[in-house]
């Protein structure tokens, strides 16, 4: 999309129509980004992914299209279409798109 997040700022949106699958890419747009926190729009085109990493604050992902496997520490979760999973600071994770997906997340930053 060729909107900026700022043209965004005091009007009403769909997210998941405001960032789009690219073939083999993973595609983000930053909504907003604040020295507490961030909020991050996602297309992961199947096959994708993020390696494992941590963070050191908790992080909000909330799926708006399609399904992810979300690895938390040992445990890897579905997570599809209107679902949210929270994943806690400090703890390893990862993303992979058995099929293409997009994801809002959001960072707060707390310590």
């Amino acid at each position: 999309m060729k909107d900026n997040a700022a043209s965004l700022k005091g009007i009403p949106f769909h997210l998941e129509k405001h960032v789009d699958y690219t073939a083999g890419s993973v595609v983000s747009k930053m909504l907003i980004q604040k020295d507490i926190g961030n909020i991050t729009l996602f297309a992961f085109d199947a096959g994708q992914g993020l390696s494992e990493h941590t963070a050191p604050f908790d992080a909000v992902v909330y799926i708006l299209d399609g399904r992810a496997e979300i690895s938390i520490g040992r445990k890897t979760s579905t997570v599809s279409t209107g679902e949210m999973l929270i994943m806690p600071a400090d703890v390893p994770h990862a993303l992979h798109a058995e099929e293409r997906f997009k994801m809002l997340l959001v960072m707060i930053r707390g310590r």
